[in-house]
């Protein structure tokens, strides 16, 4: 009986993977800097949400609401709140979860010491491989004018005009699916 207690807890150990790197789950929005959420996005403030939909989504979304035919639609994108001019940016940013496989590394090494040869080529390991990955998908917003450089940060100015219209900003294109509605919206 403790023998098969133990062959079974040994058997999930070894199908398990154990999590390296988890990707953040963001349920409404995050006000975060850039370079913290993820390397090679600006260090001023960003809005980040999930983006559940498919790649170039966002792209596609932004060149119709604001009719832009593909001339500098993710990086400086006009947009008037009250009587100013306001600029945003976005980034697409996958962040993958990480996990190690133990069950292609033990097997080859048992496989190796029931040989009795260190030099055999792995038979799992090298074709499975022994770190997994899943991308989750994110869309980094950052503001500016021409008055200010961040308009997320915290002591912004801004920051109040333009934090309702980035959630009205996500929540249209999480709920449209035929971007050119949007154009008749404004």
């Amino acid at each position: 009986m403790k023998s098969v207690m133990l062959l079974l807890v040994l058997g999930v150990v070894l199908n398990s993977c154990i999590p390296v790197r988890i990707a953040p789950s963001i349920k409404d929005y995050k006000i975060t800097k850039g370079k913290r959420f993820k390397r090679g996005l600006p260090k001023k403030t960003v809005f980040v949400f999930e983006d559940s939909k498919n790649a170039d989504e966002f792209y596609n979304y932004i060149n119709t609401k604001f009719q832009l035919q593909d001339y500098y639609v993710d990086t400086q994108v006009p947009f008037q709140l009250g009587n100013e001019q306001f600029y945003l940016s976005f980034y697409e940013v996958e962040i993958h979860d990480k996990a190690i496989n133990l069950f292609p590394i033990v097997f080859d090494l048992a496989f190796s010491a029931a040989v009795g040869n260190d030099e055999i080529e792995p038979v799992l390991s090298e074709d499975a491989e022994p770190i997994l990955r899943s991308g989750n998908w994110y869309i980094a917003i950052e503001v500016f004018s021409n008055t200010e450089k961040d308009c997320l940060r915290e002591d912004s100015i801004s920051k109040d005009m333009v934090l309702p219209y980035l959630r009205n900003l996500k929540q249209e294109y999480l709920s449209t699916h035929n971007y050119n509605e949007v154009v008749f919206k404004n």
